[in-house]
């Protein structure tokens, strides 16, 4: 008899259960670190991603054993056009959860969230204004509504994606009179993020349809010489308990589920997307012509998907005063590789 392998650790991670796929191609972003900062400034950003690339830098992390040595690393650009502050909308924290006290929208949204909402022709947004004062003492939670604007992207929509993004620092009273600036305003990724430093990214992995164990669980292929089906698992379990458990390896949907990398860093921040738009544009993306930021590695999501970002919920201790210093950035196109 051949060898036999008497350990067999489990195969795939049972912390992302259940695979499911996600209800909406738009990430959810279900926590808000609190900001230590007297002003009040916006926790997170809405942007596109474009594609991927490789890039030169000089390492400037001192723990590392490359620190001062030029070090190649894959890098993902993602086009930032400025969003859009339609409303405001405000909470109260209860037992239950939050709970929506009132909002308030801009006068005239434009024509584009049309295609998306059902909205009347002008909002009375003084008395809005006036009813989130009034209850500004039992408000605990401040939110802008965000639009995108999709049409000065590549991106062939039109219909905008709305979402919430939290203010944090400062009081309440402060954090209300930041957003009532911002309302009917364009927000730009500068403002809200700086190069060098750390951002959550939330985003819904790439679809792979209805998949078996071996793909889905990373299990072992059986003996060529077993009965029935070799891309399988061996057994469901024992005879009793008379039911298969959860943490058996099945067959189901793989891909497209909502996941949220950590600490990613910003290489970079620009305004003219030429300068990291590969020869003949990103495949099935395009050119970058905007707005956009240069994040170090890979992050969830195919081509022309919503990606959000966030202010790090749980940043490193050591973080680089000054941004890492870009060598060179590869312009070389993939296509017919």
């Amino acid at each position: 008899m051949g060898h036999r392998k008497h350990h067999a650790p489990r195969h795939g991670s049972l912390a992302y259960l259940p695979r499911q796929r996600a209800k909406k191609p738009t990430a959810r972003i279900r926590y808000w670190p609190q900001v230590e900062s007297d002003s009040p400034r916006l926790l997170g950003f809405t942007s596109y991603k474009a594609g991927m690339t490789y890039i030169f830098t000089i390492e400037d992390r001192k723990r590392s054993p490359n620190f001062g040595k030029e070090v190649m690393q894959a890098a993902t650009i993602i086009e930032t056009p400025p969003i859009l502050v339609c409303g405001i909308k405000t909470y109260q924290k209860t037992p239950y959860g939050l709970k929506n006290v009132t909002e308030a929208w801009m006068k005239e949204p434009p024509a584009s969230l049309d295609r998306l909402l059902v909205l009347p022709d002008n909002f009375n947004t003084e008395e809005m204004l006036e009813k989130i004062q009034q209850s500004i003492e039992t408000t605990d939670v401040i939110r802008v509504i965000t639009a995108t604007q999709p049409t000065q992207t590549s991106l062939s929509k039109k219909k905008p994606e709305t979402c919430e993004i939290q203010i944090g620092g400062g009081t309440i009273q402060q954090q209300f009179d930041y957003a009532k600036q911002l309302l009917g305003k364009t927000v730009t990724p500068e403002e809200v993020f700086k190069e060098g430093q750390y951002i959550d990214v939330a985003g819904v992995t790439v679809g792979k349809g209805f998949q078996g164990p071996v793909k889905r669980w990373h299990v072992t292929k059986l003996q060529h010489k077993g009965r029935k089906t070799k891309r399988g698992i061996a057994t469901l379990g024992p005879w009793s308990p008379r039911h298969v458990r959860y943490s058996v390896a099945r067959a189901g949907q793989t891909g497209y589920h909502q996941r949220i990398e950590f600490n990613k860093r910003i290489l970079k921040i620009g305004k003219n997307g030429k300068e990291v738009t590969v020869k003949g544009g990103f495949v099935r993306y395009g050119e970058v012509n905007g707005p956009y930021i240069l994040i170090s590695g890979s992050i969830p999501g195919t081509e022309k998907r919503q990606i959000r970002l966030r202010v790090p919920a749980r940043p490193p201790t050591e973080v680089p005063e000054n941004p890492p210093q870009i060598t060179y950035i590869s312009l070389e196109s993939s296509q017919g590789k």
